[in-house]
């Protein structure tokens, strides 16, 4: 009796993921954190901008929209392009997924340079913390939003180590770090609509 090997597929690595949440326990644990956290921050700065509406809404006046809204496309299009990568990873093409990675770290890093010109010209024209109270929560969310996009750089280096063929390309690593990049646009399309959007 010949026993028969059937040929290796991916397809039922792939078909028992479905359902499954992507990426580590501790990697969701700290995005859920972090998310009740600026939560927090955004209540506050609602309750006040309700006590001083036209004071919030004279100092929202000198802020550059054009500005806020090219950083908010930059930081959707680096959501897709890691996206993309978690789907060619599962795909097992990793060298689709190393470039696509690279592409959304790309992302990062101009919308951080794009964030430090408004921050010099917000800062040159007199618009600093001490200026009003909207500009205080203006530096402070943008400010502690900025430094995750920078902890989201360094994790998308890890995961671009992880893809590199001589690594163990662990799965849960690469959905790890989509799922705090993720994390990081969620927070800036709502850091965009309170400080540029709403009136």
């Amino acid at each position: 009796m010949t026993e028969t090997t059937a040929p290796r597929s991916d397809a039922p690595k792939t078909a028992a993921r479905r359902g499954h949440l992507p990426g580590d326990l501790p990697m969701w644990v700290m995005v859920l954190g972090d998310l009740l956290i600026f939560g927090a921050y955004f209540l506050i700065f609602m309750v006040h901008r309700a006590m001083d509406p036209h004071g919030f809404l004279e100092a929202q006046q000198h802020l550059d929209l054009d500005i806020g809204a090219l950083n908010t496309l930059v930081l959707l299009t680096s959501s897709w392009f890691i996206a993309r990568s978690v789907v060619h990873a599962r795909g097992g093409e990793h060298a689709a997924a190393l470039r696509l990675t690279v592409l959304a770290g790309g992302c990062g890093f101009v919308f951080v340079a794009l964030k430090g010109y408004e921050w010099s010209t917000m800062i040159a024209v007199g618009h600093t913390v001490a200026g009003s109270e909207f500009f205080m929560f203006y530096y402070m969310l943008t400010g502690v939003h900025v430094f995750h996009v920078l902890l989201g750089l360094v994790i998308m280096g890890v995961v671009l180590r992880e893809i590199r063929p001589t690594h163990r390309r662990r799965l849960s690593m690469i959905e790890s770090g989509a799922v705090y990049w993720h994390m990081v646009d969620l927070l800036w399309v709502v850091i965009f609509a309170l400080l540029y959007v709403v009136r």
